[in-house]
């Protein structure tokens, strides 16, 4: 029989006596353990009868607003679907990624008409605190009167200053969104009138909620109780059976991939752009090149919710465009300026083209392993991994659609 010391195993064949802590010999035999036995012809990747399985990605059931927190909120668990935050002794903490994959629902879904696949994934990067949040929410709305089908939100949301006007966004923008289309007519203007208000309701609501903030709750009220110099950019992609609209307020973007060539949906609004430099001129502010063209040499984009103290220099109306969707149309993908700092549009809808045909691929499909899911979810992984790879110094947040397998 083996003998437990502390921790160490004697071997059985061992007849020294008893563990004393006084003992060299015995001390030694403390850090003895058995070794690994190793049998002929068994692939040491696979497991074995007794031994550990390696950890699969499964379907996560549960509620989509609850699994796409911010990735420090979420983090500090080893649970499938989540992000585990390592503490590593004299480095700064290591977010180590395991996707999530799409769609996540309480219940099966059982629907007539389609929910596109997705998948996405956020990680701090090299900064030194998380302040991008995603938000997603299938079926989240329905026009019955111009009988559109179900609406299906996507978001990116990206902080400066602290997380907490993004982590607001990415709580209540959806309901603003979904509470002004209810009240409007899905037609062009309808659109943009839409999420003209939701915008500027999200942005009245954060500084509301700033001036009203009667604890600290995040590291910056510890310094400014109003929290003005606090804000966040959105990109919102809402997806219907025959439209995508975009709303675009900052630096974040989207694309859509299209029979593999990229159509940008959106315009990054830098101050910089001659349309948006003489609005901010015209406005009384000023343009200051301080690593880069920032507007009163302080902030790096020339639209944002939050921000009270530049206005109104720096806006939150974002710039809405509305696109027909197409049987060419292959993915749509939105993220934050961490990927496109370092990643071309081309390069990204590469990447995800080749992650979503490599999981249709023939031999795939002959073992019945095909799932837009896994696709969506490796490249948005991917994406993540390339940008960290080109030393985006930004934290990273990428969301992917699959529009190929919804009609």
């Amino acid at each position: 029989m083996a003998e437990v010391c502390f921790g160490g195993v004697v071997t059985e064949t061992d007849s020294s006596p008893p563990c004393e802590s006084s003992s060299r010999e015995v001390r030694r035999r403390r850090m003895e353990f058995r070794k690994i036995k190793v049998i002929a012809g068994v692939n040491p990747q696979e497991p074995t009868e007794k031994g550990m399985k390696r950890p699969k990605l499964k379907l996560i059931s549960g509620s989509v607003s609850r699994m796409c927190d911010n990735a420090v909120e979420s983090s500090s668990t080893n649970d499938e679907g989540k992000l585990r935050l390592v503490e590593t002794k004299g480095l700064p903490p290591t977010v180590i990624l395991t996707p999530i994959l799409g769609p996540l629902n309480s219940t099966p879904l059982v629907q007539s008409v389609a929910c596109p696949k997705f998948g996405f994934a956020s990680v701090c990067g090299r900064r030194r605190d998380m302040e991008d949040a995603v938000a997603i929410h299938p079926s989240f709305c329905q026009i019955e009167k111009e009988n559109s089908g179900e609406l299906h939100y996507f978001a990116v949301y990206d902080g400066h200053g602290c997380s907490h006007v993004a982590t607001k966004c990415k709580e209540r923008l959806h309901e603003l969104v979904k509470e002004e289309l209810e009240n409007k007519e899905g037609n062009h203007e309808g659109w943009k009138h839409s999420m003209n208000r939701s915008f500027n309701r999200m942005d009245n609501e954060v500084i509301e909620w700033n001036k009203n903030v009667t604890g600290a709750t995040c590291r910056c009220e510890l310094h400014t109780p109003e929290c003005d110099a606090v804000g966040s950019t959105a990109v919102v992609a809402i997806v219907t059976p025959d439209k995508i609209i975009v709303a675009n307020c900052g630096d974040s973007r989207a694309i859509l991939c299209r029979n593999g060539k990229v159509i940008p949906l959106s315009n990054d609004q830098k101050p910089d752009r001659p349309d948006e430099l003489n609005r901010i001129q015209e406005a009384g502010g000023r343009v200051i090149y301080w690593d880069g063209p920032r507007v009163s040499g302080v902030l790096a984009m020339s639209r944002a919710i939050g921000d009270n103290y530049l206005k109104p220099y720096v806006i939150c109306e974002p710039e809405v465009t509305i696109t027909d969707r197409t049987a060419e149309d292959d993915c749509l993908i939105l993220a934050s300026d961490g990927l496109w700092d370092v990643v071309s549009n081309d390069t990204a809808c590469g990447v995800a083209g080749m992650c979503l045909k490599g999981n249709e691929a023939p031999e795939n499909e002959a073992n019945g392993e095909v799932d837009s899911d896994q696709g969506c979810s490796d490249a948005s992984m991917l994406l993540t991994k390339l940008a960290l790879a080109r030393r985006s110094y930004d934290n990273v947040s990428v969301v992917v659609v699959d529009l190929k397998n919804y009609t």
